[in-house]
C-alpha cells in the first residue's frame, strides 16, 4: 500500500506574515500622523504651478551683464572654499582614519575617540556647521572653509579607514618582519595599497564639496550663495537666473573633471 504525502508550500509563515503586516500598519500610521502635523495649505499647494510659471517668467531674459560684475568672482570663491576645505579635511581625517582602522590601532579607546568625531562630523549638516562658524568667525570665506572641512571629515575618515582595513596584511607583515619603523610600514606597506581608494575618495568628496559650497553663502559663509541670496532678497530674478545657471555649469564641469581624473588615476 502506497501512502501519498501532500506538502503545502508557504512563502511566509504566519509569524512572518503578522510581522510584515505590522510593519505596513506602522508605516501607514506614521504617514497619516505626518500628514496631519505638516499642515499643508491646499490653496498654496494647488497654486504652486502657477506661481512657479510666474517666477520663471520673471527670470527671463537673463541679465548677462551681471555675470562679470559679481557672479564670476563668487564662483571662483566657491571653488576655493571647496578646494581649501577638502585639503583641510585631509589634515584632520587621516589621523582619525588611522585611529579607526582596527588593523592599525588596537586600542579600544582610540577606536571610540575616532568614531565619536567621525560620527559627529557626519551627523551635522554643512549648513549647520556654517551657521556655527559664522557666529564664531563672522560672515566670510573662513566660515565656509571650516564648514566644508568639518562636514567632510566623517565621510573621508570612515571610507579611508575601511580601505586601510581591507589591505593585504601579508605585504605589511613582510615589511614589519624586516624591523621597519611604524612610519615605514605605513608608507611602504599600507599606502601603496590604499592609494587608488584614497584618490577616489578625495576626488568624490571634492565634487560634493563644490555643490555644498554653492549654498553655504545663503547663511553668510561666502561664495556664490551670497550673490544668490542678495538677488533673491531684492527680487532681482533675472540676476537669480544667471547665478543659478553659473552654479549648474560649474557643478557639471566639476563632475566631468572628476570622472576624467579618476579614469586616469585609478
Amino acid at each position: 500500500m502506497q501512502t501519498t504525502i501532500n506538502h503545502h508550500w508557504q512563502r511566509f509563515t504566519l509569524k512572518q506574515k503578522l510581522a510584515r503586516y505590522s510593519v505596513y500598519l506602522v508605516l501607514v500610521v506614521a504617514l497619516v500622523q505626518s500628514m496631519q502635523t505638516v499642515e499643508v495649505i491646499p490653496e498654496f499647494f494647488f497654486d504652486a504651478p502657477e506661481q512657479m510659471a510666474d517666477m520663471f517668467g520673471r527670470m527671463w531674459p537673463m541679465e548677462w551683464s551681471y555675470y562679470p560684475l559679481s557672479v564670476h568672482d563668487a564662483i571662483v570663491e566657491t571653488l576655493n572654499i571647496a578646494t581649501i576645505g577638502t585639503l583641510l579635511t585631509l589634515i584632520i581625517a587621516i589621523p582619525l582614519a588611522l585611529m579607526n582602522a582596527s588593523n592599525i590601532t588596537h586600542s579600544a579607546w582610540g577606536h571610540w575617540i575616532a568614531r565619536f568625531f567621525l560620527v559627529s562630523s557626519r551627523s551635522v549638516n554643512s549648513l549647520v556647521w556654517a551657521l556655527l562658524f559664522v557666529s564664531i568667525f563672522g560672515p566670510g570665506v573662513i566660515a565656509g572653509v571650516l564648514a566644508i572641512a568639518f562636514r567632510s571629515v566623517g565621510f573621508v575618515g570612515k571610507l579611508l579607514a575601511e580601505a586601510l582595513e581591507e589591505v593585504d596584511m601579508g605585504a605589511v607583515e613582510a615589511i614589519r618582519a624586516t624591523g621597519a619603523s611604524p612610519t615605514s610600514i605605513l608608507i611602504k606597506g599600507y599606502w601603496p595599497q590604499v592609494l587608488p581608494a584614497f584618490f577616489s575618495i578625495i576626488l568624490f568628496r571634492w565634487d560634493i564639496n563644490v555643490r555644498e559650497s554653492a549654498v553655504l553663502g545663503l547663511v553668510g559663509a561666502g561664495g556664490i550663495g551670497v550673490v544668490l541670496n542678495d538677488s533673491m532678497n531684492l527680487f532681482q530674478w533675472q540676476r537669480v537666473s544667471v547665478a543659478l545657471l553659473a552654479i549648474f555649469v560649474v557643478v557639471i564641469l566639476a563632475e566631468i573633471l572628476v570622472v576624467n581624473i579618476r579614469k586616469k588615476l585609478i
